[in-house]
């Protein structure tokens, strides 16, 4: 739609996957490889960031049932850690007026609800700008109190519980003033 779009990422592998991708859509984005915590970015800011935290993946377990295996609870504090450093990163990128969309594939609110609320407690510049049903399909029940996306794994129940349910998601819209 015209955005100049930058996609950054430490793993080089992801990286040369996503040109392929970009190539075989005809589509364009400049894509970096780099630690986005320690990258600088461009100067005048962006006017969106969508971050795509590295989370533990908890959301998917119906579809990857060793997640619940693999995870410990010192795995859920690695990733909160990151995934600040992360938000507090974005918003020193960000453009007043920008709009960041902060979201995990995790079901732990300490990577979803709680990373929000301590982002929004020390960042005084950001708002929540709250999500609506009309836009993912008027779904009513997968917005919260607080106006956030939280997909379950029981949300599009089907009468073959094979076609049934979605993965747990979790995504948040702020704004910088």
């Amino acid at each position: 739609s015209g955005a100049h779009v930058t996609a950054i990422d430490r793993s080089p592998a992801r990286v040369a996957r996503l040109r392929e991708n970009l190539a075989r859509l005809s589509l364009q984005a400049e894509t970096v490889v780099a630690d986005a915590v320690e990258w600088a970015g461009p100067t005048e800011g962006f006017d969106g960031i969508l971050i795509d935290a590295p989370c533990t993946s908890t959301g998917t377990i119906r579809r990857h049932p060793d997640v619940a295996w693999l995870r410990q609870e010192s795995d859920v504090t690695a990733m909160t850690a990151l995934q600040q450093r992360l938000l507090r990163k974005s918003v020193s990128l960000l453009k007043p007026g920008g709009t960041l969309v902060y979201c995990t594939c995790s079901l732990e609110p300490e990577e979803g609800e709680q990373a929000v609320a301590t982002l929004l407690a020390a960042e005084p510049a950001l708002r929540r700008v709250p999500i609506e049903a009309s836009e993912v399909a008027g779904l009513d029940e997968v917005i919260t109190a607080e106006g956030d996306l939280r997909t379950l794994p029981s949300h599009l129940p089907n009468a073959d519980p094979k076609l049934g349910g979605l993965d747990g998601f979790f995504a948040a819209r702020l704004v910088k003033s």
